[in-house]
């Protein structure tokens, strides 16, 4: 705005030099002028690029910038993983402003997230109100548990037959650290934990199809798995329900890796309650 407004000063100095003849305004004045227009666009131009680093400290922050994800991708990330893990709570709404202050992005990476999160059912948009985590039911809950019976039971047999000794071996990382962090009674690191357990059952399962089908319905079982770890004393239960499935899996017991995972997820289901 001051460089508009000495710009202006100029050109109707300038006019008036035209029109009243150069002696009618002070030839020194507008030389300084002009040198006043260029010092101020120097600092102009010196305090913008303190501030687009500043920014860009900012942002860097919160999401790395040698990631090459779009902006959108992270925030998408970001806010589908908070409504994975609890952290946004079903019924909370999502308020487009809040998060662009709280991830230090635009409003638009916020609204082209919200709209893909809406897509697959994790957000609801109400009318005048905004987008609402879209709360998971009892009956949701449900399917989700006898789905999961069916499927991870033969994604445990299957994988006991294709599963690598690189992937054996990180089951054991896994199972090492469920126990202990049940000793620590550390709910958030086991439920983590029990989402890469599975994760790593369902990649050794080798079946390109029954990953499509378990990464379709991942996000709601990550929602009723999370909810079912915090119960009381159902991370002791689960820590030998996995040592169980681990245990049939490294004798290359197929069958007895299925019964186990089904016993598994049975019981995690009557634990809910």
């Amino acid at each position: 705005q001051i460089i508009v407004c000495f710009s202006i000063a100029i050109c109707f100095m300038a006019n008036a030099r035209g029109i009243l003849g150069i002696n009618a305004v002070n030839q020194t004045c507008i030389q300084r002028i002009h040198v006043c227009l260029n010092v101020l666009t120097i600092g102009c131009t010196i305090y913008m690029e303190r501030l687009r680093s500043e920014g860009d400290a900012e942002i860097d922050m919160f999401f790395d910038l040698s990631d090459k994800q779009s902006l959108t991708t992270k925030v998408y990330n970001h806010i589908r993983n908070g409504i994975l893990d609890g952290s946004y709570k079903d019924g909370d709404f999502l308020v487009e402003t809040r998060l662009a202050e709280e991830l230090e992005v635009s409003r638009t990476p916020i609204r082209e997230a919200l709209k893909q999160l809406e897509l697959e059912g994790l957000v609801v948009s109400i009318p005048n109100r905004g987008s609402m985590v879209q709360a998971i039911s009892e009956n949701d809950i449900d399917d989700i548990f006898t789905i999961r019976q069916i499927l991870e039971g033969q994604a445990a047999y299957w994988a006991t037959q294709r599963i690598t000794q690189e992937q054996m071996d990180k089951l054991t990382e896994k199972l090492e650290l469920m126990e202990f962090y049940t000793k620590k009674g550390d709910a958030n690191q086991l439920t983590r934990l029990d989402n890469e357990f599975h994760d790593i059952i369902y990649k050794a399962s080798d079946s390109r199809m029954l990953k499509h089908i378990l990464g379709s319905l991942h996000q709601n079982i990550r929602r009723a798995r999370t909810s079912n770890l915090n119960l009381p004393a159902r991370s002791n239960e689960s820590l030998e329900e996995h040592r169980a499935i681990f245990a049939a899996m490294e004798a290359k017991d197929a069958l007895a890796a299925k019964k186990a995972m089904e016993e598994h997820i049975k019981n995690a289901h009557s634990a809910k309650g």
